[in-house]
C-alpha cells in the first residue's frame, strides 16, 4: 500500500507547498488575465491589493488552492510517475523516449484536470473577486461554500466550466514540467557529468522545465480563467464567451495575438518557481517518505537492521544496511554482525 500510494501522496504534499509559496502571484496573474484593459504592472497590482485588500487579500483564495492541488497536485504527479514506472518497467528498466515521456504527461494531466476542475472555478472565481467592483463581487467565504453556491445558483456542471482549456492547460503543463523535467535531468546528468539526482542537476532540470510549462500552457491558462469568471450580462443575461473557440476569437479580434501570454511575466514567475519547488521538494518528500516505510530508493525494502552484539556487556549497535549497496543474496552475516569472539 505504501509503494502505491507514494507518488500520490508525495506529489500532492509537494504541490501544496509549492501552490502555498506562490499563491499571491498567481493571485496577480489571474487579475491580468482577466482584465481586458491591459492596464497595471504586477508590481502596482500587488501594491493596489495591499491597499484595498490588506495583506491578506495577496493570499484569497487560498484554500482553494489547497483543495485543488491536493486532487489535481496529487493525481497529475501521482499518475505521471506510475505511468512513467511502468513505461520504464517495461522498457527492462532502460529510459524512454522522449515521446513515450510526453504521452505520459499528457495523459496524466488530462486526468488530473478532470478531477480537480470545480476546486480550479472555485479558486479562479475567489481571486478575482476583489478586482470586480462591490456590488459584483461573489463573496465565497470559502472553498466549500463556493463549490456548494455554484451547484446551487448555476448548477453542478457549472463546476467544470472551461473544462476544455483547462484540460489542455494541463496537459500542456504536465508535458511541459514533469516530461520536460526527466528528459532535461538526463540530459543535464550527461553533460555535467554528474549523478542525475544530484542538487546540481536538479537545479538545472527544474529551471527547464519551469519554462517550459509556462510557454506552453500560457495561452490555454488565458482562456481558461476568461471561461471560468465570466458571469451573464446583466441586461441581455448572455455570457461574453458561448465557448472557448469564441473566447479565442473575440481575444485575438479584440486585443491582438500577443493577448494570449498577456501577464506572462508574472506566469511565468508563478510557474518557475513553482515547479522549481515542486521537483525540488518532491525528492526530499520522497526520500523521506520511503525512508518512514522502510522502502529502499527503487521500491525495495531495506536489509534488516543488523545488530552487532560485543563480549562485554551487551551492547547494542544498529546500523542500517541499504539494498542498494548490497545483494541480499551475497549478504555476508560475519561482516553485519562483526567477529564477536563467541558463538
Amino acid at each position: 500500500m505504501a509503494q502505491t500510494l507514494e507518488p500520490f501522496v508525495c506529489g500532492g504534499l509537494s504541490a501544496m507547498l509549492g501552490s502555498t509559496v506562490i499563491h499571491p502571484i498567481d493571485l496577480i496573474k489571474v487579475r491580468q488575465q482577466v482584465s481586458t484593459t491591459g492596464k497595471g504592472s504586477p508590481m502596482s497590482l500587488a501594491v493596489g491589493i495591499v491597499k484595498t485588500e490588506g495583506p491578506r487579500g495577496l493570499y484569497k483564495g487560498l484554500s482553494a488552492s489547497l483543495f485543488r492541488q491536493s486532487t489535481y497536485g496529487t493525481a497529475r504527479i501521482g499518475f505521471h510517475r506510475s505511468f512513467s514506472d511502468f513505461l520504464v518497467k517495461r522498457n527492462e528498466g532502460k529510459p524512454i523516449p522522449v515521446w513515450q515521456k510526453a504521452a505520459s504527461g499528457m495523459a496524466s494531466g488530462a486526468l488530473a484536470v478532470c478531477i480537480g476542475s470545480p476546486f480550479d472555478v472555485a479558486l479562479v472565481r475567489m481571486q478575482n473577486d476583489g478586482a470586480l467592483p462591490r456590488e459584483a463581487q461573489r463573496n465565497y467565504r470559502n472553498v466549500i461554500d463556493a463549490l456548494v453556491r455554484i451547484a446551487r445558483e448555476e448548477g453542478v456542471v457549472k463546476l467544470w466550466r472551461g473544462l476544455i482549456p483547462n484540460v489542455a492547460r494541463g496537459m500542456a503543463m504536465n508535458t511541459g514540467m514533469m516530461a520536460s523535467y526527466d528528459q532535461a535531468k538526463q540530459v543535464a546528468s550527461e553533460w555535467t557529468k554528474r549523478d542525475i539526482n544530484s542538487l546540481h542537476t536538479s537545479l538545472i532540470a527544474s529551471a527547464i522545465a519551469g519554462f517550459m510549462c509556462a510557454f506552453l500552457s500560457q495561452p490555454f491558462d488565458l482562456l481558461k480563467s476568461r471561461l471560468m469568471t465570466q458571469r451573464p450580462d446583466a441586461v441581455t443575461k448572455q455570457l461574453p464567451y458561448s465557448g472557448l473557440f469564441d473566447c479565442a476569437r473575440k481575444t485575438y479580434v479584440n486585443e491582438g495575438a500577443l493577448a494570449f501570454f498577456k501577464g506572462f511575466p508574472a506566469y511565468y514567475a508563478r510557474c518557475a518557481p513553482h515547479s522549481m519547488i515542486i521537483l525540488m521538494s518532491n525528492e526530499s518528500i520522497t526520500r523521506a517518505y520511503r525512508h518512514l516505510f522502510g522502502l529502499a530508493k527503487d521500491r525495495e525494502h531495506d536489509l534488516v537492521t543488523a545488530v552487532r552484539f560485543h563480549s562485554a556487556g551487551a551492547v547494542v549497535d544498529l546500523h542500517r544496511h541499504s539494498s542498494t549497496a548490497l545483494d541480499a543474496d551475497e549478504y555476508d552475516a560475519e561482516s553485519a554482525f562483526g567477529d564477536t569472539g563467541d558463538e
